[in-house]
C-alpha cells in the first residue's frame, strides 16, 4: 500500500537515513521531509535526499504554521526532530530545547490528528533517570565497566536496561523533554485513538552523522582519530571504561520498516530499541578500534570528575522488541566503525570543516 510520509528533522542524520531508506525500498512512496537545517552539516544533505526523490521544505515544527503550510495529506508521520544533546538548557535557556523538543512534537501530533495518520516518535534512552542508572551495580573490568549480575532494581540485567526500568527522578533537560514527548502522545493515541510507537533509542550511529562532542560521539572519535587530534576521556575516573550500546541507523531503518508495515498490529507500543549488550564499546575499545583502523595513536587526555549528566553506562534490553516483532540488529560494532572511517576517508574535503 502506498503511503505519504512526513519525516520530522529529516535533513539530520536519522531523518535523512530513514527518508532515503524508504524511497529506496518503497519507491511508491511520496516521503516529505521538513528541517531547519540548524544543525550544522545537516545542508550536505539535501543533495543526497534530491538524488532520490525526497521532497524538501525548510521549516520548523516549532511553528505549527509551517506543518500545515505542507498541504498534504500524510498517512504517517515519523517524529525525528530534536535537540539531542543531552548539555542543552544545562548552562543557559531551555527555550530552543523545550519548543522543539516538547511543543514541536506537539504541533505534529496535531498535524498527524487532523490528517488521521499514524505517529512513529523516536525517543531516547535518556528518558531513564541519572540517580537510578548511576545505582546500577557494576563491575570494573579491564576495559570497561560491566553490569553486575546481582541488581536490586527492577529492569536491569545482563540483557541491559528494560522498559520496566524506574522513571521517577531527574534525567536532564533533555532526556525530561522527551518523556513528556512521550506522555502526551500516549493521550493522543488513548483519546484521538491515533496509532502510534515509541522507540527509545540507545546511541543511533553510521555515515552522514555530524558528531560532535555532546552529540554522535562514535563519529567524533573516528573523526579526530583520522585528522589526528586530541580527545579526552571525562569523568569515572578518566581511563574511558563508560560504555554504551551502539545501533547502525540501517539496522533502526529496518524495525521502522517492518513497524510501517504492521502499525495496527503494534499500535500503542514502546520499545527500548538499540546494539544491546553485543554492539556496545568502552570509549577505551572505541580507541582502539579507531586505533587500528587508522594506523594513528593520538593524544588522549584524562579528566578524573564526573560531569553531572553523564551516566557509567547504558545497554539496551531488546527482549521486548524482539520477541514482539523479530527484529534485532545484525551490523556488528566494528563494521559500524569501518563504515564511518569508509565514509569519512570518501568525503575528506567536504567534511573537514564540521568534523576536523
Amino acid at each position: 500500500m502506498s503511503q505519504t510520509i512526513l519525516v520530522t528533522g529529516g535533513a539530520g542524520f536519522v531523518g535523512s537515513n530513514l527518508s532515503i531508506s524508504l524511497k529506496k525500498h518503497h519507491p511508491d512512496y511520496d516521503v516529505w521531509v521538513l528541517d531547519n537545517l540548524k544543525r550544522r552539516g545537516s545542508e550536505l544533505n539535501l543533495p543526497r535526499l534530491r538524488e532520490h526523490g525526497v521532497n524538501f521544505v525548510h521549516g520548523d515544527i516549532r511553528n505549527r504554521e509551517d506543518l500545515e503550510g505542507l498541504g498534504q495529506k500524510f498517512t504517517l508521520i515519523i517524529e525525528a526532530s530534536a535537540e539531542p544533546s543531552v548539555m542543552a538548557g544545562v548552562h543557559g535557556s531551555p527555550d530552543y530545547l523545550i519548543n522543539t523538543n516538547l511543543l514541536g512534537t506537539i504541533n505534529c501530533l496535531e498535524l498527524a490528528r487532523k490528517c488521521d495518520s499514524g505517529f512513529l516518535f523516536l525517543s531516547t534512552s535518556r528518558v531513564y533517570p541519572i540517580e537510578a542508572l548511576e545505582s546500577i551495580r557494576f563491575q570494573e573490568g579491564l576495559t570497561r565497566f560491566e553490569i553486575d549480575p546481582d541488581q536490586v532494581l527492577l529492569g536491569i540485567s545482563q540483557h541491559g536496561i528494560s522498559e520496566q526500568f524506574p522513571l521517577d527522578g531527574y534525567r536532564s533537560l533533555y532526556g525530561a523533554s522527551k518523556l513528556a514527548s512521550e506522555l502526551i502522545i500516549q493521550e493522543y493515541a488513548h483519546f484521538y485513538q491515533l496509532p502510534a510507537i515509541i522507540n527509545r533509542c540507545g546511541v543511533i550511529t553510521g555515515p552522514w552523522q555530524m558528531g560532535k562532542v555532546d552529540q554522535g560521539v562514535m563519529v567524533l572519535w573516528v573523526a579526530r582519530h583520522f585528522w589526528q587530534k586530541p580527545l579526552k576521556y571525562i569523568g569515572y575516573g578518566g581511563t574511558g571504561k563508560q560504555v554504551r550500546d551502539v545501533l547502525d541507523v540501517r539496522d533502526l531503518f529496518d524495525l521502522i520498516d517492518y513497524q510501517i508495515q504492521n502499525l495496527e498490529k503494534h499500535r500503542g507500543a514502546l520499545y527500548n530499541v538499540g546494539g544491546g549488550p553485543d554492539i556496545s564499546f568502552s570509549l577505551q575499545e572505541l580507541t582502539r578500534v579507531c586505533e587500528e583502523l587508522s594506523g594513528n595513536v593520538i593524544d588522549i587526555g584524562s579528566e578524573v570528575e564526573t560531569r553531572s549528566a553523564d551516566i557509567r553506562m547504558y545497554l539496551s534490553d531488546n527482549r521486548k522488541v524482539h520477541s514482539e516483532t523479530g527484529w534485532q540488529p545484525k551490523i556488528k560494532r566494528e563494521q559500524i566503525i569501518q563504515d564511518i572511517y569508509t565514509w569519512i576517508n570518501e568525503h575528506e574535503s567536504t567534511l573537514r570543516q564540521i568534523l576536523n
